[in-house]
């Protein structure tokens, strides 16, 4: 029953984070210049013209009362529409865009975890060896790069060198979706991957010095099952913890490269919309962003009470 409250109050927090967020991102777009009546209506409009539109979106309204407006239009998944081109309704850009954004984050999530877990074991087994050294060595690289170094460097290597991967995003694809999604995901899962790796390199040297690895090894049990089975499986949790984090830098993170790559994501979308002073699209770009990273984070707090006896003990 605690379990439940507690997943409960996790849920009531994540609605005040995304109505804090929305709030913020409201007050930015009041703050913001250039007047969305004058947008909407073109730099030749006349001044009635101006004033009407104002007076439809309800811009001659108190900013309070349309905030509220706004937040009892966004439950509704009624975000307004586009100030530019085909003022297209925003619900439906976040529809052609965000699966694109959560298939790089996803993808790039995965493969950190992956690598990160498997190396970081190799590193704590090996610990003080080559392998350790070097794991540790390529670790620091992955976290002090930044991805507007690495990418630049990966697109010379990979794409105007080698010729073996597609340079950017293209309207018509040339050549299978895998290929272009591999150097984003690629630079966008490096700097998790290298802090996921030094992550489990802690915590299973401190998992294998515990009292109950030394008795299982006393008992002979096999040293596959002992790494994996005893050991990993209590160290694997502050690391799921920080996957969960990461996938907020990952978001983030994919922002960039769509832009770098011209993939048709949520991230070119809102940075587009932000040189543009698109609002609509940006409140919701951001609000979008932020209820998935609170999401992941729920998700992450019922799996640990599931992986961990200690924490499901402790709640109920």
């Amino acid at each position: 029953m605690r379990l439940v409250k507690a997943i409960l109050l996790r849920l009531l927090f994540g609605v005040f984070s995304l109505l804090f967020i929305s709030f913020v991102t409201f007050v930015a777009g009041e703050f913001s210049p250039g007047d969305p009546a004058t947008i909407l209506a073109g730099e030749k409009a006349s001044l009635e013209t101006v004033q009407q539109i104002r007076h439809n979106i309800g811009l001659d309204r108190p900013w309070p009362e349309r905030y509220a407006r706004y937040v009892g239009h966004a439950v509704q998944g009624d975000f307004g529409v586009s100030y530019y081109s085909t003022h297209e309704p925003v619900r439906d850009i976040l529809k052609r865009t965000t699966p694109m954004t959560m298939k790089l984050a996803s993808q790039a999530i995965v493969l950190a975890a992956a690598i990160g877990i498997f190396f970081g074991t190799i590193a704590a087994v090996y610990q003080r060896k080559i392998a350790d050294k070097a794991i540790l060595t390529i670790t620091t690289l992955g976290v002090t790069t930044p991805n507007f170094v690495l990418a630049p460097l990966l697109v010379y290597i990979f794409c105007s060198r080698l010729d073996v991967l597609p340079l950017t995003w293209a309207t018509t694809l040339v050549a299978p979706e895998f290929y272009y999604f591999i150097l984003p995901v690629t630079i966008l899962a490096a700097r998790p991957a290298a802090l996921i790796t030094r992550l489990t390199r802690a915590s299973m040297i401190d998992t294998l010095d515990q009292e109950f690895i030394r008795t299982a090894t006393a008992k002979g049990v096999p040293r596959g099952r002992l790494l994996f089975r005893h050991a990993l499986r209590n160290a694997i949790l502050p690391v799921i913890t920080t996957i969960g984090t990461s996938f907020g830098f990952l978001l983030t993170g994919s922002f960039v490269l769509e832009r770098y790559f011209l993939m048709p994501g949520l991230g070119s979308t809102v940075i587009e919309a932000i040189q543009q002073i698109d609002m609509p699209v940006v409140q919701a770009g951001v609000l979008v962003t932020g209820a998935m990273f609170i999401f992941l984070n729920l998700i992450v707090d019922i799996l640990l009470p599931i992986l961990d006896p200690r924490i499901r003990e402790s709640q109920i």
